[in-house]
């Protein structure tokens, strides 16, 4: 019996065949028909793909069922101490830990006693070009759930 491959296998071969035949997540996504900020979290481990989906990157990125079978997988979600150290995504962690106190106070004021779900989520990346540097914009849209007592 073959050993299952692992989320984290699965996403580097994922990545370096992407990077082999030279196509953008932004085109891989357009193949599946999904949103490129999931397609690429899918693709790195962080969703579970269906049969059709799987099936539909591993034909385009010429990879085996080992890889399919992991990217239909669930996950397990975890902050990697590894993935910390990024200094993008440690950028993310420190703007969130600046403005997460003052984003919830405003959640609160706007909607009431609740949370954005991150569940019924979506979220996008855009460039915005701009006379001192390009910026980044991400949106964040949640729907809002109330606390039911």
């Amino acid at each position: 019996m073959t050993p299952i491959m692992s989320k984290s296998d699965a996403a580097d071969l994922v990545v370096a065949a992407r990077v082999r035949k030279g196509l953008t997540w932004a085109q891989i996504a357009e193949e599946l028909g999904a949103p490129v900020v999931w397609a690429t979290a899918a693709l790195l481990g962080q969703h579970p793909m269906t049969p059709e989906q799987a099936g539909t990157v591993c034909g385009l990125l010429d990879l085996d069922d080992a890889v399919a079978e992991s990217l239909r997988r669930q996950p397990t979600r975890s902050t990697d101490p590894a993935v910390m150290n990024d200094p993008t995504i440690y950028r993310f962690v420190e703007a969130l830990s600046v403005y997460g106190p003052a984003l919830k106070e405003l959640i609160h004021e706007e909607f009431g006693d609740g949370i954005m779900s991150a569940i019924n989520f979506k979220v996008d990346i855009t460039r915005r070009p701009d006379p001192d540097g390009d910026r980044v914009v991400i949106t964040f849209d949640g729907k809002f759930l109330d606390y039911r007592w």
